[in-house]
């Protein structure tokens, strides 16, 4: 098996367009399925590398098309295809995965993969990617590029302390942020570059393509 370095995660979520896919897979080194993201990547003219999960929702399409690819079931009824996708991932010393298609449709569905995100953070770079947004769940400190004008969030997903933000129109310094805040909303990029630090916590961070 070939290593890798950056994984694009394909789901199953109509709301990702097949051109988002096709620029992100670019940038991977690998491209794997969540289950039914086979299906996404083949309305994209993808390939997956590896389609994993408990293998009950892609269509006998996907299944032709990709008879060649790797296709790995995992018998666990207590965790989901995103989860088994990332655990297979953090296994094979992945260190950044981008994410398309785990958001939009279902609201419990994408507040749900969002959440599971969590365990995930300190061991790998995970991008969450839209049409036009990306999402980073954040556990550490961490240095961005966006436009200047670029509108910039931040979403605590529990109590975050030491929370300091640089090249963004409102910095904070080593400020405590919280479930529910809404301080932090609609920011906005000054330089090229900017960086979110925290000394604890999990929140995401939201930039405007």
């Amino acid at each position: 098996m070939k290593a890798f370095h950056h994984a694009l995660l394909i789901g199953n979520s109509p709301d990702v367009s097949p051109r988002l896919l096709k620029q992100l897979a670019q940038q991977a080194d690998w491209v794997i399925a969540a289950d039914g993201g086979a299906d996404s990547a083949r309305k994209a003219g993808l390939c997956p590398d590896v389609i994993i999960g408990d293998l009950d929702s892609a269509s006998s399409s996907a299944r032709r098309k990709f008879s060649k690819a790797r296709w790995i079931f995992v018998d666990n009824q207590n965790n989901t295809d995103l989860q088994k996708a990332l655990d297979f991932i953090s296994k094979q010393a992945g260190k950044k995965c981008t994410l398309a298609g785990f958001t939009g449709g279902r609201v419990d569905f994408s507040l749900g993969n969002i959440l599971a995100l969590y365990p995930y953070a300190n061991k790998m770079e995970l991008c969450l990617a839209g049409n036009g947004w990306k999402m980073f769940p954040l556990a550490a400190s961490r240095r961005f590029t966006a436009r200047p004008g670029t509108r910039v969030s931040l979403v605590p997903l529990k109590r975050c302390t030491g929370v300091t933000l640089d090249g963004l129109k409102f910095p904070l310094q080593n400020a405590q942020i919280t479930l529910g805040t809404t301080r932090t909303l609609s920011n906005q990029a000054v330089k090229t570059h900017f960086s979110v630090s925290l000394k604890s916590g999990f929140l995401l961070v939201y930039i405007e393509d």
